[in-house]
Parts: C-alpha cells; structure tokens; sequence
C-alpha cells in the first residue's frame, strides 16, 4: 500500500520515522512519498521519497509566519496537489494542526482518500473549535496521550485510538540498555541536580539564570549538571554558565536523569521523561509580563496545568512555578522539598508511578502500525 506523511517538526520526523518502520514490518509492500526529515528518510529507504524537509515549513509565531506566508502556501498547494497526483491509500498526518488540517480540510472536499492522525493537535489545550475540522475531515485519530480518550470521545462524541506514549517506549528502551555511564566535566561525585533548561534560545535564555541562581546554595552538597539541547552552541551556554557552578553535558540527557536525584525542568516533553525516570521535579516557564500571562492562561487554556506529568495524571503532582509564581525563591523552596529527605519528594514518586500506570506498555508506533494497515486492509 502507498502512505503519504506530512510532519512539521523535528519530533514529528522521530516518531513518524518509527511509525514507518513499523509499518514496513507489517506491509512488506509498503510505500511512502512524505514531508518530513533526515530520521524519515533513512527508516523509508528505497521504498521512500521525500518531497520537502520539514525545516522548510517550521516557522513558529505570528511573526515568521506573516513573512513567509507566500511560501507556506506554496508549499500547502504543492503538497496537495503532489497526493492528490500519488493517489495514496492514506494519508497520515503527524501533529502540526496548522497546516495538517488545512491539507485534510482540501483532501476531504476533492477527493476520497482517507486521512489519518497520528499524535493528535492538542486541541484541549487552546483552539478546542478545531474539533470540528477534526470530526468532518479526520477518519481514523491515534493518540499518544491517555487523557485524549476522554476528552475526544466523551466530551465531543468522537472516537480515537489511545496507542501508547512513544517517550514512555524511548525511556524503557533505553533503561533496559543503559550501562551506567556518564561523563561529567568537573565531576566531584557529590549527588547530581540536572537542570534542563528547554531546547530553544529565549527558553534557556528565559529559565536558564534563575534556575543557576537558585541552586547556588547547594553546591557544597550537590552537583548541578546543564542538559545541553542539540544545536544550541557551547558559546551559547557559555554566557550564562561560564564562572558559575553548574557543569554542561551535550546528548546526554537520558543518562544524566539516570544520575539525578532531583531536576529543575521546564514544561514541555522533558518533564514526563523526568518522571519516566522516578527523578523529582520542579517544572519552571518564565514568561515576560507573568501577571498579565496568568490572567490570560485562566481566561484562554482549557486545562488546569501545563505539564504532561500532571495532565496525565489529572492532578499536582509536579508543582508548576509558571508565570506570576515563577520566582527563584519558589524555586529554591520547591527544589528543597523535593530533594532526599525532603517532605514533598515520597509523594512525588507516588505521583509518578500513577502516571506510568496510565501511560500503560504498548509500544506506540508498532500499535499504530498495526490499526492502519488493519484499517486498510478493511477498505480493500
């Protein structure tokens, strides 16, 4: 069968590049024509071809999107057009509602290929009238995150698959192999508190000082190692962490949370791997103008917290020190009730274990492997 993929980000391209090899082990006849990454093209093979780099559609913001808009819709016309000429048996989309859902919208109007998604838009958390698209243009969704089920097929009346959580599959995969190494510059072997600071510029820029500042009490007892996001530049890093007490480690991330006792975490992915890890965290976002960010966060977010750990749990697990509580007092505070002997760290682990629970063990991409090509086997 022939798959047409469309991804937009560097993560869509990890795990669509799972997906496809997944696939291929189930659809020896298998075929893709995408948009997507390095990651995609070497799980596709000879069996793929790859018509634009998602480097070439990212731009994020109001901003960069204005500016390069001509070529996003150039790039939209063209990738339309390129499907409806291949004529796949589907077509799956991975994330990136922007523009995914604007090609599933075109799809369902001209033509009769079904269309698939797979890690679904976090609608839930903004933007909840894309339902609506998502209802008329979507025929089969596959979630990677337990509290969709809900919130799609109960709330809205729209039934999805829960596949299993592909970081829950990376972090098992990678314990199971692990062999405890570790290279730490400056290493003194006092206990270690990680510090990831975000992958971007203006969030390490953002997190990064307070997050220094707030653990410079602890150095005689602990070791405050940085996990430096690829493609950020050692020089980068530099102007923040240069002459302080904090240690860098570059790609090292997995095994630095294997080392950690406790970790300074800004939202995002990072802080489920953290708790994947049983490491004790504190989640840390600064934002400009916090007190206006935290009015319009009650007024505009559908949900009650903003880090996957406590999403999927439905509850505090983490504390989220986030616009006006951003403070590096609350940091240090926070960070102290969690360290060993700490009154708030046993209740976190227990948090921690709920999450896993729910998360489950399917393995993500071989389960949504393995519900497409039965899908379309069904349309045969």
């Amino acid at each position: 069968m022939k798959y047409y993929l469309i991804v937009g980000e560097a993560s869509g391209d990890l795990h669509a590049s799972h997906l496809i090899t997944s696939i291929i082990s189930r659809d020896p006849e298998a075929e893709f024509r995408f948009f997507g990454g390095d990651m995609m093209t070497e799980a596709a093979g000879k069996r793929g071809v790859r018509l634009k780099h998602y480097k070439e559609l990212a731009y994020m913001g109001f901003i960069p999107v204005l500016l390069h808009l001509n070529t996003i819709l150039k790039n939209m016309k063209r990738c339309q057009q390129d499907i409806v000429s291949w004529n796949p048996d589907v077509v799956i989309l991975v994330d990136y509602p922007g523009f995914n859902l604007k090609v599933a919208k075109y799809l369902k109007r001209h033509t009769s290929i079904p269309v698939y998604y797979y890690i679904s838009p976090k609608i839930w958390a903004w933007k909840e009238h894309r339902i609506k698209a998502i209802k008329r243009d979507i025929d089969e969704m596959y979630s990677i995150l337990p509290f969709e089920v809900p919130f799609y097929e109960q709330k809205h009346g729209y039934p999805i698959h829960y596949v299993g959580n592909p970081t829950a599959d990376e972090v098992r995969q990678f314990r199971a192999s692990y062999d405890g190494s570790l290279d730490i510059p400056h290493d003194n072997g006092k206990p270690v508190i990680a510090l990831l600071a975000g992958s971007r510029l203006q969030e390490i820029k953002d997190n990064l000082p307070s997050m220094i500042e707030a653990t410079a009490h602890l150095r005689d007892k602990y070791q405050m190692v940085l996990a430096g996001a690829p493609g950020v530049s050692p020089s980068y890093y530099d102007s923040f962490v240069k002459g302080t007490h904090v240690s860098i480690v570059y790609g090292k991330t997995y095994p630095l949370l294997s080392h950690a006792v406790a970790a300074l975490v800004t939202s995002g992915t990072a802080t489920l791997e953290t708790c994947l890890f049983g490491v004790p965290q504190v989640v840390c976002y600064r934002m400009i103008f916090p007190k206006l960010v935290a009015v319009l966060r009650r007024l505009l977010l559908k949900v009650k917290y903003v880090s996957l750990v406590n999403l999927i749990a439905d509850a505090e697990v983490v504390r989220e020190l986030v616009a006006d509580t951003f403070t590096v007092d609350n940091i240090r505070l926070e960070l102290e009730a969690i360290l060993p002997g700490g009154p708030a760290r046993s209740r976190m682990l227990q948090g921690y274990e709920e999450v896993s629970r729910r998360l489950g063990t399917s393995v993500a991409p071989e389960n949504a492997a393995q519900l497409i090509v039965k899908a379309l086997g069904g349309r045969k």
